[in-house]
């Protein structure tokens, strides 16, 4: 396992008092994928780096990293639709609060801002959940008022395919944004509390939800376009409309978007993959061989600490120090730069902005009071919205 060593006094005295927020973390997943129900027989506190396949978090790590909330993503496969997306989200749920019965010593549930900070005062990891795709609702209101009931605190519209209602960034545009009833989710989270989050939407669907939103947005893992013109990142139009709207972009760390020469070196290796299968068909050996030569004259470009922190601070430029977080993605990518191996790499990219001359302040906001103070925006304009309903309104009529 990884020795993590606080670099400086200044930092190891900023995360006793400042645990962060990280706001995306696909741990549930790998847990249900290879192990199933099984998980229950993993020791959550041993070094995951040794299992097969090894994962980028564990207990003991969540907490060398100062690790005090996190967002863990309900996350199922887009190919899921309907009744089984439901259920297969429901179970992803679960796993969430299996963990935090498991070990009540290290997590607790949270739903509020105020839960957060509690329980990081007491040592513990405040355990949020969100939702990683709007097809996991089965195109149902109900279902999303359940999942919030459940502990839901954000959605993501999309995931990498469109729903019925909203465009995702992946794919030529079906809807040109979101249809009316995607404008009614919109609506729903709002009146619900719960965020809406715009990583991996399309261009018009993060114009569309920042506009119709009365609640900040968020994205929960995404990078700044503007250095890597991925149609995943935020442009700098989109940025721009944070102040206002008092969003926050949670910055990813997968190194496809967040270093052009990486992404570039990711779109020639899939197209060559493609072109030998072609080539080769029907012959996965000669493919594999063949590919493996090509690795070998195209050496894969590395990405580092520095290249995340280049993205936080364009937000920073365009959108302001209240408008920018940590969305890791941990477990949910493949590959991770230099110094952010694990949930214990988060210390040594503090260090890296302290380096830049950031200010403490600043790097609360950053470390979670930004995404915090979203959120409880959120349940503010819930509770006005709600006092402001008809009182002639039922629950049916929101369906």
């Amino acid at each position: 396992m990884q020795t993590v060593t606080i670099p400086t006094d200044r930092l190891k005295s900023l995360l006793m008092d400042h645990p962060l927020v990280d706001g995306h973390n696909d741990w549930v997943w790998q847990l249900r994928k290879f192990y199933g129900e099984n998980w229950w027989s993993l020791d959550l506190k041993a070094d995951a780096t040794q299992l097969k396949p090894p994962m980028h978090t564990d207990i003991t790590r969540l907490k060398q990293g100062s690790v005090g909330g996190q967002f863990w993503a309900a996350w199922i496969p887009p190919k899921l639709t309907g009744p089984s997306a439901i259920q297969a989200t429901l179970e992803q749920i679960d796993i969430v609060h299996g963990i935090a019965q498991r070990y009540p010593d290290s997590f607790e549930i949270a739903t509020t801002a105020t839960d957060v900070r509690r329980i990081q005062a007491s040592g513990k990891i405040a355990s949020l959940i969100g939702i990683e795709g709007g097809h996991q609702i089965g195109n149902s209101l109900p279902a999303l008022r359940q999942f919030y009931a459940l502990g839901a605190r954000y959605m993501s519209l999309t995931h990498v395919a469109h729903t019925d209602w909203a465009d995702c960034a992946n794919l030529a545009p079906k809807h040109n944004g979101l249809t009316e009833f995607g404008l009614s989710v919109v609506d729903e989270m709002n009146r619900l509390g719960m965020l809406v989050d715009l990583a991996h939407v399309s261009a018009d669907v993060m114009h569309m939800a920042i506009e119709r939103s009365k609640a900040p947005v968020i994205f929960s893992h995404s990078g700044a376009r503007a250095l890597v013109d991925h149609p995943r990142n935020v442009a700098d139009d989109v940025l721009a409309k944070l102040p206002k709207n008092g969003g926050v972009v949670m910055v990813i760390f997968y190194p496809v978007y967040i270093s052009q020469t990486r992404f570039h070196w990711e779109a020639e290796r899939i197209g060559e993959e493609a072109r030998l299968g072609e080539l080769y068909c029907g012959q996965p050996d000669r493919v594999s061989a063949a590919l493996d030569q090509w690795l070998l004259s195209n050496q894969e470009p590395q990405t580092s600490i520095c290249d995340v922190a280049d993205h936080i601070e364009h937000v920073v430029k365009v959108a302001g120090y209240d408008h920018v977080g940590l969305g890791s993605d941990f477990d949910g990518i493949e590959v991770t730069p230099d110094g952010l191996s694990g949930v214990e790499g988060f210390p040594a990219l503090l260090a890296e902005l302290m380096a830049r001359g950031w200010s403490n302040q600043n790097l609360v906001k950053l470390m979670g009071a930004n995404v915090l103070r979203a959120l409880e925006q959120a349940a503010e304009i819930a509770r006005g919205l709600n006092a402001n309903m008809p009182t002639t309104k039922t629950i049916r009529d929101f369906g």
